[in-house]
């Protein structure tokens, strides 16, 4: 199960969930940090398809 399987109501009960957990103040940090994480992610994965296809 991956995160293309959440729906609306699932997103919405995680945003609840952090929300309550972290409070409003660190909300904005948290996703920022989940986002750049996710770019990193996306770049490394990226970069080791492009690796196998030029090796």
């Amino acid at each position: 199960m991956g995160l293309q399987n959440i729906g609306g109501g699932g997103l919405l009960v995680i945003l609840l969930l952090a929300l309550i957990i972290f409070g409003p103040q660190k909300l904005p940090e948290l996703g920022r940090s989940f986002g750049q994480t996710i770019r990193e992610f996306k770049q490394s994965s990226k970069e080791i398809f492009d690796d196998e296809k030029h090796s």
